[in-house]
């Protein structure tokens, strides 16, 4: 329950963390400073725990054998979109191995077709967000944006991560 658009500038999320019936606010997008996905920005959706999993295998060595047992089940698992200095993007779900698609608008969550609707007719990832927010009940709590820092990028300009 959650949604994170991309719409080739910003990458924005909600903020809303459902905890059985207790709704709270936390973070879900962030910068990646270090590792093999070093310079690149990444949200998740799904269950908290193993976004946060997910997300920490994806900031140090991102081998397979290292990949969390957690996204093999089919009830406790995250998405994590990794949105690279190219501004192409890597989807992890169930493998260690990266559906990989080139720029373009993308959204994960289950305010997922609102967003992707909202960016077709237009709008940027945080009014996706905004439009995902008002027809999604498990999205809320305010919107968190981040933008790539091609400052960041390693030396040489290149971006060799592959992702597994």
């Amino acid at each position: 329950m959650s949604v994170i658009a991309w719409d080739g500038h910003t990458l924005a999320a909600d903020k809303r963390a459902v905890l059985g019936t207790l709704i709270r606010t936390t973070t879900k997008i962030f910068r990646i400073e270090r590792g093999q996905y070093l310079g690149c920005i990444a949200g998740y959706a799904g269950n908290a725990d193993a976004g946060e999993e997910l997300l920490d295998w994806a900031t140090h060595n991102c081998t397979p054998k290292d990949f969390p047992a957690a996204q093999r089940d089919d009830k406790n698992w995250a998405s994590l979109l990794v949105v690279l200095p190219d501004r192409s993007l890597h989807k992890f779900e169930s493998t260690p191995h990266p559906l990989r698609f080139p720029p373009q608008n993308f959204a994960i969550g289950s305010g997922r077709d609102f967003a992707l609707a909202a960016m077709h007719l237009g709008k940027t990832a945080v009014e996706a967000v905004e439009v995902a927010c008002h027809f999604d009940s498990g999205c809320g709590n305010g919107i968190d944006t981040l933008t790539l820092n091609l400052a960041s990028m390693p030396v040489g300009g290149h971006w060799s991560g592959s992702g597994g």
